[in-house]
């Protein structure tokens, strides 16, 4: 059940000295673009989102941008009174579009009790016990920040907040916190509203109270109360609502997993969640339903193209294949999945077979630099060290070296994500969709010498500097600054309160 919006905590309040317009500037990030236009030249590539041999711009590489909307892509000539963007030197990509996160996970990385562990032991030495500490508005709101920010400067302008951090009792309104913190930085925020109806025997043990699950009703009842008051339906939404219980089997029952899919349908929302992360889950779905995952939660509503799940690392042929028969996405995290070992997911395989897939980082607890730009590039890699070489060799000239091309991860990173959000106005570059694109000034040596500068950002890996990072055509981070935003200020609010949770 949703309860009341509490005032920030004592310790401060993080609005202090962020006014995220910039001087002079006549309109905020993340509202509607005046009737001026933008001219964005003389980039040394495009990469758009998509497929094929469109994905590169090959008429010219200017943008116009009118409306908040790309107008034009080509060899253009400035307009008279047009505001302009030197882009030389520079790439373009679409923004990326990151299709699963735990924001309040930021202030948990690298918690040395749950470092070296795999996901089931994981999850009761890190993300369960220590939701006791974000028990407040103040918490969850820095955290939020934190994670909004890295993901801003890896290029990234679309965000999936799986937010489970619910709990019977809760006196601050955490939905609205998330979706505050994403305006103020102009991001569009998709809030998959998680939470659980039934305590986990496997993880739940020693929860907090702050871990409690939710009765259905109270479960149901807020995802509406947050459907009425943030969802945009819109193909450009900058907000969104997702029904996303944290963990099909696991944290509710059948009846509660069909009672959830029925409202979410009623609702003209989609459903979210994990599923066959690791090979525990798959066994103990096998033991207790004789079935698998996909299987279990197919018999219960929970398959479509308005269905996405995160990780889906461990698929059976069949299960790919009812994947790509129902539009039935993926949320691909590769760096999370290998830094649990929990294995590497068969996107190749998913994406031969038409399966929607995009990319996601995950929670930073798991995935110590949770932001896009290092995620593109693992997932380029990880997918050409997959030990299944026999297999995908039968399957494609190259066999592993050629498992996913710089392009094909920039499709993944921008299209695929915007598909399986369902924002259909975003995710490629390209006239009348939405002007979220990413301007990389590939101004360190590690980008010096390449022969393809367009793939840069992918192969090459690190961050790029963003010369600019647009959203709805609004620039949102400049000369890789985000306007406003206390860099130094929020690495201290950070630093102390880490050093909180470390003295108990």
């Amino acid at each position: 059940m949703h309860t009341p919006e509490s005032s920030e905590s004592p310790r401060g309040s993080l609005r202090e000295n962020r006014a995220l317009q910039r001087p002079g500037s006549p309109r905020r990030p993340g509202s509607p673009q005046g009737s001026g236009s933008l001219l964005i030249h003389g980039a040394d590539a495009v990469l758009t989102g998509l497929a094929g041999e469109a994905m590169r711009a090959g008429n010219g590489t200017d943008l116009r941008i009118t409306d908040g909307r790309i107008a034009e892509i080509g060899r253009l000539r400035p307009h008279a009174g047009e505001a302009r963007l030197d882009a030389s030197g520079c790439v373009i990509y679409p923004g990326w579009v990151n299709t699963h996160h735990h924001l309040f996970q930021s202030l948990l990385k690298g918690i040395p009790a749950g470092i070296n562990l795999g996901l089931v032991p994981w999850l009761s030495a890190v993300p369960i016990p220590y939701r006791r500490y974000f028990d407040h508005q103040y918490a969850l709101r820095l955290a939020a920040r934190v994670g909004l920010v890295e993901l801003l400067l890896s290029g990234c302008t679309t965000v999936a907040d799986h937010q489970y951090h619910y709990w019977p009792g809760m006196h601050f309104d955490a939905s609205r916190t998330v979706f505050e913190e994403a305006e103020q930085l102009g991001l569009r925020m998709v809030l998959c509203r998680g939470g659980q109806t039934i305590t986990r025997a496997l993880s739940d043990a020693h929860a907090p109270e702050q871990a409690q699950p939710e009765s259905l009703e109270g479960f149901l009842a807020s995802i509406e109360h947050d459907v009425k008051r943030f969802h945009d339906p819109g193909p450009m939404a900058m907000r969104r609502v997702v029904s996303a219980v944290t963990t099909p089997n696991w944290s509710c029952t059948a009846e509660h997993l069909r009672a959830m899919a029925s409202q979410a349908r009623s609702l003209g929302i989609r459903l979210h969640s994990h599923l066959s992360e690791s090979f525990d889950y798959v066994r103990w779905a096998h033991d207790t339903h004789g079935c698998t995952p996909l299987q279990f939660v197919a018999e219960h509503g929970w398959v479509g193209a308005d269905v996405w799940f995160a990780h889906m690392v461990h698929l059976s042929d069949a299960e790919i294949r009812l994947c790509a028969e129902t539009g039935t996405g993926i949320a691909h995290c590769p760096q999370s999945n290998a830094r649990l070992g929990s294995g590497i997911a068969r996107i190749p395989e998913a994406l031969a077979a038409g399966v929607p897939v995009g990319l996601a980082v995950d929670g930073a607890a798991s995935n110590e630099a949770a932001d896009m730009a290092s995620e593109v590039h693992a997932c380029w890699l990880i997918h050409r060290a997959d030990p299944r070489a026999g297999e995908r060799s039968a399957m494609q000239p190259g066999g592993n070296a050629a498992a996913l091309r710089a392009e094909d991860v920039v499709r993944l990173g921008s299209a695929g994500g915007a598909r399986i959000l369902g924002l259909d106005g975003v995710g490629v570059l390209a006239p009348g969709m939405a002007a979220d694109l990413a301007v990389y000034d590939l101004d360190d040596p590690r980008y010096f010498g390449l022969h393809d500068p367009a793939i840069g950002p992918v192969a090459s890996g690190g961050r790029p500097s963003l010369r600019a990072l647009l959203i709805q055509g609004e620039i949102v981070v400049e000369h890789n600054t985000i306007p406003g935003v206390d860099l130094l200020r929020l690495r201290h609010e950070a630093a102390d309160f880490v050093r909180s949770i470390r003295a108990g």
